[in-house]
């Protein structure tokens, strides 16, 4: 994560393991294992990383769909470099959610905004197959994604926010599923239509 990112023409600054990276406009800085400054463009440090993680797009969706929680896959990219909050701050992108991000920038794969994602579900009418309580959740939570992305919806204290206590207490709601097994499974299934195809 960012630290002492107090002003815009300050570079922001990330820890990549122990190594501090500096991002200051469209560039990175960083010094290398054997003392030398390396310069390089964001987006070409971010792509090599992830293709580093994941040299094929398909690898790449395997992980994702197989991903219990999809924020794991992130941290872990994160980790290893892949700087998805700097990019998008660069673009100017903060339509489209990390997952659109990384299609984008390492497999040139044409991006969709959360809001299209959310709107694709709907059309395809997956909210019918829930009973009643359970689809007032599914579309609470569809719209949490179109709004603040799939971080927000993978966190069970989602259902303690002003939204979700109008539909009813997180207790109810876990139980309109037939319990917390069956809700987070809920919310996988809801995640792995938010990134069909």
């Amino acid at each position: 994560p960012p630290f002492n990112d107090d002003g815009d023409d300050k570079p922001r600054k990330y820890y990549v393991g122990d190594v501090v990276v500096k991002v200051l406009s469209e560039r990175i800085q960083y010094v290398d294992k054997d003392g030398k400054l390396i310069t390089e463009s964001l987006i070409d440090y971010t792509r090599k990383n992830i293709l580093q993680q994941y040299a094929r797009l398909d690898q790449f969706l395997r992980s994702w769909t197989a991903a219990e929680k999809k924020q794991a896959i992130i941290d872990e990219l994160q980790d290893d470099g892949v700087l998805l909050e700097a990019v998008r701050q660069e673009l100017g992108k903060t339509e489209l959610d990390d997952f659109d991000l990384i299609c984008h920038i390492a497999y040139d794969k044409k991006p969709l905004t959360k809001q299209e994602r959310a709107a694709n579900v709907k059309k395809r009418h997956y909210l019918y197959k829930y009973s009643d309580l359970a689809e007032q959740v599914i579309a609470a939570l569809l719209d949490k994604y179109a709004n603040d992305g799939i971080k927000e919806i993978e966190e069970t204290k989602v259902l303690q926010l002003e939204e979700f206590a109008k539909i009813g207490s997180p207790m109810k709601i876990v139980k309109a599923f037939g319990g917390k097994e069956a809700y987070q499974k809920a919310v996988q299934e809801l995640e792995n239509e938010i990134y069909y195809a």
